[in-house]
């Protein structure tokens, strides 16, 4: 096969065949138009070289984009303590062998302590709750609800880990979960002004695939300077060992400083598993 980059064989020098004589073309004549062809020729396989080669930069760099997702998703993988979006701080839960990355702001709890809430009308009754939470801006606004002399913190933004047993799949945990935590931390007793929307299928960042459904409260009533309307999006998945758990976050809206949908979303998208689950109990 003939290189590219050689050079053909010279042939001996010798005169070329004698041409009859010709005029010099006149402008605008055969060979004036020819080189135009030929320039506006070179012009179009330049652009068309310069299109591709663009073209080529922004599908190296898709690549690479994915290249750094999937190594992030890999790091993850083997060692799940270390966050997926730098600075970040990483919270596991080893009872339900899960894990998830919060803002550095955020405060990471020991993963035994548990954060829920009870029903206002029997407290005895845990409506719900999850463990190994993190909280965010957990002095918020302070309060004594009851007139009892003790002041109770409300915080901005609460996210956590809990089982799911009796779900049937991780899109009816999303279903349940959901308004439910709207309901036991902002509108109790009143459950008629949250709604619901329908479950989303969704895959992490790891790999992790399930569904979320996002929950809200409007028009919950001020029963005290830090009340009002919430927001909660559960995200439900199952763990190494098949079990079903979830990843809930719920916080404050229509309040300065509130999480915003997109910073929701991007912790949700760091939640992976991390290692065997030590209990598969039903509770949080």
């Amino acid at each position: 096969m003939q290189n590219p980059y050689q050079q053909p064989d010279r042939q001996p020098d010798r005169q070329p065949d004698r041409q009859p004589d010709r005029q010099p073309d006149r402008p605008g004549g055969p060979a004036a138009r020819i080189s135009r062809r030929r320039l506006a020729a070179g012009i179009c396989a330049l652009t068309a070289m310069a299109v591709a080669a663009a073209a080529t930069g922004v599908a190296l760099g898709v690549r690479e984009n994915r290249h750094r997702s999937a190594a992030a998703a890999a790091a993850a993988a083997a060692d799940p303590t270390k966050p997926l979006v730098a600075g970040w701080k990483t919270v596991i839960n080893p009872e339900h062998g899960t894990a998830f990355d919060v803002p550095p702001g955020w405060e990471v709890l020991e993963p035994q302590v548990f954060s829920g809430y009870e029903d206002t009308k029997d407290r005895e009754k845990v409506l719900i709750g999850h463990t190994a939470p993190a909280f965010y801006k957990s002095r918020w606004c302070s309060v004594d609800a009851n007139g009892d002399g003790q002041v109770s913190d409300v915080r901005l933004g609460n996210v956590g880990t809990k089982g799911a047993g009796g779900a049937k799949d991780p899109a009816d945990i999303a279903v349940k979960e959901a308004p439910t935590w709207v309901y036991a931390a902002y509108t109790q007793p009143d459950k008629s002004v949250v709604t619901a929307d329908k479950p989303v299928a969704y895959t992490t960042k790891s790999g992790v695939r399930g569904s979320y459904v996002r929950a809200r409260s409007s028009g919950a009533k001020r029963t005290d300077r830090c009340a009002g309307d919430g927001q909660a999006v559960v995200f439900g998945f199952k763990n190494s060992r098949g079990d079903l758990v979830s990843w809930d976050f719920y916080g404050r809206t229509g309040v300065p400083g509130a999480v915003d949908d997109a910073l929701i979303m991007r912790i949700l998208s760091t939640v992976r598993l991390a290692g065997d689950p030590k209990d598969p109990g039903p509770g949080p």
